[in-house]
């Protein structure tokens, strides 16, 4: 691995992260110590065979109390494993001498953590001090996907946790969602993740909801010319204000025939015209992105293959593994014992 590797990311909504590897980082990527086997299949089947079964089972659950949930665990995964590493940084609460990753501007919009929280602990009764968090956060994307009506991703397992949340970074590592697409396919190219990857991706868009404090440069003081008219209406009705309180409740579905499904409604809207952020325009009119954009709004199982190989590569993401990081009690606390084998 090259010793400055950089990605994007763009998570639904508003979405998007860069991953840049310090030589630190990518000389424990190759040292990795024996006996580590790294992410594997079924990491738990001796340690907590349960748990993949619980982790499903509560999502199953607060889905059912709570539908918004699914939107919030797959914009975690975006944004965890793409700040550096999959180890749960994203999940940290701030201390009396860092911020969190998640109270920086470039989190905005994220929520619900205390869910994940409420899986940890149905865990944490079953098997103490044995499943991380980095996992934790990891499977209930993936199975918060299924209940979006997406497709079943065989994800890996065995990462640890971090013990320090990087707020310092992510600001330098998200770029905005006014990101060009060139910038968009270059970063995620960078990680492995090839064009019909991203655009796959891409469509996590499909669900959930942007805030129109994303929206307004599109609306006022003039309307984007580039916007379907016929959608503008509604974009009016929902963003009346050019300066949007960040606080209100303001925004826009991303889908409006299917927002609570994951399905590739998306390509269709965003040929359209109707996607609701500058990148969501460019990747339906750019040369490279356009022909896989048509090809997914024509066909659903093919976006569902492209997205299952670009999220497996994405929760791959330089993890923690063997003896490094922790195994968090919390989710939002690192635990205070700290040894040797704390990540850089």
């Amino acid at each position: 691995m090259a010793p400055k590797t950089c990605f994007f990311f763009l998570a639904l909504v508003s979405f998007s992260a860069v991953l840049c590897l310090s030589p630190a980082f990518a000389k424990e990527d190759d040292e990795q110590e024996k006996g580590d086997p790294g992410l594997v299949m079924n990491y738990y089947k001796e340690t907590c065979p349960q748990a993949e079964d619980i982790i499903k089972e509560q999502v199953k659950l607060l889905y059912k109390r709570h539908k918004n949930t699914a939107f919030s665990w797959l914009r975690n995964i975006f944004h965890d494993c793409a700040v550096q590493r999959c180890d749960a940084s994203l999940l940290l609460d701030s201390t009396r001498r860092t911020l969190s990753e998640k109270e920086t501007d470039r989190s905005f919009g994220l929520r619900n953590f205390r869910y994940i929280e409420t899986i940890k602990e149905a865990v944490e009764r079953e098997c103490p001090g044995v499943v991380s968090c980095a996992d934790i956060l990891v499977l209930s994307a993936r199975d918060g996907i299924v209940s979006l009506g997406g497709p079943y991703i065989p994800l890996k397992t065995g990462r640890r946790d971090g013990r320090r949340s990087r707020a310092e970074v992510v600001e330098q590592y998200l770029p905005d969602h006014n990101e060009s697409i060139s910038s968009v396919l270059d970063k995620f190219g960078a990680m492995g993740i090839d064009t019909p990857g991203v655009v796959a991706l891409l469509g996590a868009h499909s669900v959930g909801r942007t805030h129109c404090v994303k929206l307004v440069h599109r609306l006022y003081p003039e309307v984007d010319p580039a916007l379907n008219p016929d959608h503008i209406p509604h974009m009016l009705k929902k963003c009346p204000d050019s300066i949007p309180d960040p606080k209100a409740v303001q925004y826009v579905r991303n889908d409006r025939g299917t927002p609570m499904v994951l399905d590739n409604n998306y390509y269709r809207n965003i040929l359209d015209n109707k996607g609701l952020l500058i990148v969501d325009h460019q990747l339906a009119h750019d040369k490279r992105t356009k022909p896989f954009v048509k090809k997914m709004a024509k066909s659903q199982d093919y976006f569902f293959r492209e997205f299952s190989r670009a999220i497996t590569i994405l929760s791959e993401n330089n993890p923690l593994t063997g003896t490094k990081g922790e195994i968090r009690k919390q989710c939002n606390v690192a635990n205070k014992l700290r040894t040797n084998n704390d990540e850089p």
